[in-house]
């Protein structure tokens, strides 16, 4: 059930909220394309069983996709699964689970089949090979029946996506059932069960439109809330503030409720840092896979074809030999450059769309030059705005392009994330996989898309293919336990307490002061969210360093940490809005935390141009050739480290 768009000014915090209760067998938190999956595939397995989703957005616009996309970067097609692995294996420095890759590759082009059956539409090439966007693409036929799409690389897609989202949560929506879904509720922790050791019992939240706590029991859950950003000090300031190339809702909320129930993480040392158009953070992967665009280095040189690069390149070997420069290595090329001086870079947009042109004629021309805008307007429309207020014509003006600031997530060029089992097949070492795929290591918690650790590359359409499977699996483990009935530890005026903490401290306090935002008894999100960017950017490996650190700025940061977890304590919240932005900031603190302890205990670099330590340079596949997995104790907050074996399962 959708809640309204709040009216103008936020809603006031009430001392003692309403109360819901509910009680269902399968819970999924969460509303972008995974969720979008789960959803949609949900009823197909589940029969009888009573299910409910619970999204802090609104499904149409949730999630990463929420803008829109101009692409699908994940469509098998012609391609074989096991060459996607290799792909994806080689592009994350070798270390991927090649069980889940796999997995995901065999089935991720049936959801790309159904977003065309739901009215998506997909680039396609006619008879003589030339481009069909729109409904011009749509007369070739679906791909289904054999249309050839427009690839811009191997594994892309050209699509008109401005309404992708609206699409795949319209069919989500359709299948699971208005009345089994609760929009505009931020799911805040997980609760484990009383009586049954290790294992999901429910999870409480709080409505961002109305004073009102849902307290609910499920006899499992699937977990998709996105990944992290705004845990790094963003580039764009002043006017700017937070611009992130990633969705700034998205706050770490599915690796840190996961953590602290006790589910494994693994690999959160690897971070996404996008090289992008500088300040617009526009997408560069139409204009260097579709248009064929090149970046130069301020001498006018395709940096990339040079010596120089060669010898970088050579430092990072194997992966830096490799036919298909690894992401994080493109982004230390750079890097490099401009070290060098021969900074900034450019996106030659100019020479790309003249040599495209040189076989056009006016009208093609004309609408080559749409679709450079259009690129942009699917996706990143603050883009489009900077081309217009810098007077840019990408047919006449090259664009700068930078790297952003760091982000956590484990469907794009990422692999961070949770330990979840593989596939219950023979081929799947054991350590791999526990019975029901897409499982963390706490019984009956399921996750997807970004929730899922060591395997990137799913981007959106693989994040709604693993979402379908994942729930399938659940609805299995449901059926095996058809027994259990979940207990909560704590009473519900207990968890209400919990949720409304800040509400309480502020309503306490704010009387103190005059000025309600300047107050010795509390402190506010906005604060502490700069505090926390200012600590990671300086010691963490943002931007402001170069995305350098070291285990003794390392360990200075753990320190600030400390002290940060005791005063998200003291954070206060007067309206719904702020209470909202006081639980992202506590989910984003824990999240950073193990992103910057899995970075302390990895002794190498093993992403450059992607952070770098500064006293274990390089990678050293000879002792580092392996995960890194960690697990926080729920009764106590401490955190273990491990490493765990990797295993080749397709051949190099």
């Amino acid at each position: 059930m959708a809640i309204p768009n709040k009216p103008t000014g936020e809603l006031l915090a009430v001392r003692d909220p309403e109360v819901e209760e509910r009680d269902v067998d399968i819970l999924i938190v969460g509303g972008g394309m995974a969720a979008c999956g789960s959803a949609f595939e949900v009823k197909k397995w589940a029969g009888d069983k009573k299910i409910l989703l619970v999204d802090k957005a609104a499904m149409e616009r949730s999630g990463a996709v929420a803008q829109g996309l101009s692409a699908i970067n994940t469509y098998i097609g012609e391609n074989a699964p096991e060459d996607y692995v290799k792909m994806v294996r080689n592009d994350l420095m070798g270390l991927t689970r090649d069980d889940l890759v796999y997995d995901l590759a065999r089935h991720v082009d049936d959801s790309v089949h159904l977003f065309e059956e739901w009215g998506l539409p997909v680039w396609k090439l006619d008879a003589d090979g030339k481009n069909l966007d729109g409904a011009k693409g749509q007369e070739m036929g679906t791909l289904k029946s054999g249309a050839k799409p427009v690839r811009t690389g191997k594994w892309q897609i050209m699509i008109n996506g401005e309404s992708y989202k609206c699409i795949v949560a319209e069919a989500a929506k359709k299948a699971l059932g208005e009345d089994n879904i609760l929009e505009r509720v931020f799911i805040v922790k997980l609760l484990l069960d009383a009586n049954k050791e290790n294992t999901i019992a429910g999870a409480i939240g709080f409505s961002v439109r109305e004073n009102k706590v849902y307290v609910i029991k499920c006899k499992a859950m699937m977990v998709a809330c996105g990944g992290a950003v705004n845990i790094y000090m963003p580039r764009c300031q002043g006017e700017g503030k937070g611009r992130a190339w990633y969705p700034v809702w998205n706050s770490g909320s599915t690796y840190t409720m996961c953590a602290e129930v006790g589910a494994e993480l693994t690999m959160m040392e690897n971070r996404f840092t996008p090289a992008r158009f500088k300040d617009g953070y526009g997408p560069v992967g139409a204009w260097f896979l579709l248009f064929k665009a090149k970046t130069l280095n301020s001498l006018g040189e395709n940096f990339a074809a040079s010596d120089f690069a060669k010898a970088e390149l050579e430092k990072y070997a194997p992966y830096g030999l490799a036919a298909v420069t690894p992401t994080c290595l493109r982004n230390h090329l750079m890097l490099a450059e401009m070290k060098e001086g021969r900074g900034p870079i450019m996106m030659d947009t100019v020479t790309a769309l003249a040599t495209l042109g040189e076989t056009m004629d006016k009208k093609e021309l004309k609408h080559l030059e749409s679709e450079a805008w259009e690129d942009f307007l699917d996706m990143t429309c603050g883009q489009a705005n900077l081309w217009c207020a810098q007077d840019c014509e990408p047919e006449k003006k090259n664009s700068e392009v930078m790297p952003t600031e760091p982000y956590l997530l484990g469907s794009h060029s990422g692999c961070c994330g949770i330990w979840v089992s593989g596939p219950d097949e023979d081929w799947v070492p054991d350590h791999y996989k526990w019975g029901y795929n897409r499982m963390t290591t706490v019984n009956g918690l399921f996750t997807s898309g970004d929730g899922v650790g060591a395997s990137g590359h799913k981007f959106s359409s693989g994040s709604h293919a693993e979402g379908r499977m994942a729930i399938k699996a659940l609805c299995k483990y449901v059926r095996d336990n058809a027994d259990f009935a979940p207990t909560l530890k704590q009473s519900t005026q207990e968890l209400v307490d919990v949720t409304y903490q800040p509400v309480r401290l502020y309503l306490d306090n704010c009387k103190y002061t005059t000025a309600e935002e300047i107050n010795p008894n509390y402190t506010k999100p906005d604060g502490f969210a700069m505090r926390l960017m200012k600590a990671t950017n300086e010691y963490g490996g943002g931007w402001m360093t170069y995305y350098q650190t070291s285990d003794k700025a390392l360990e200075i940061l753990q320190d600030l940490f400390n002290v940060m977890r005791e005063d998200s304590m003291k954070l206060g919240a007067g309206d719904l809005h702020t209470l909202m932005r006081c639980w992202e900031m506590r989910h984003r603190l824990t999240t950073v935390e193990a992103h910057c302890r899995h970075i302390y205990f990895r002794k190498e670099s093993r992403y450059p141009g992607f952070y770098y330590k500064a006293d274990y340079p390089g990678t050293d596949d000879a002792n580092w050739f392996c995960f890194t997995n960690s697990k926080m104790n729920p009764e106590t907050g401490e955190w273990e480290m491990k490493k765990v074996e990797h295993v080749n399962i397709i051949p190099a």
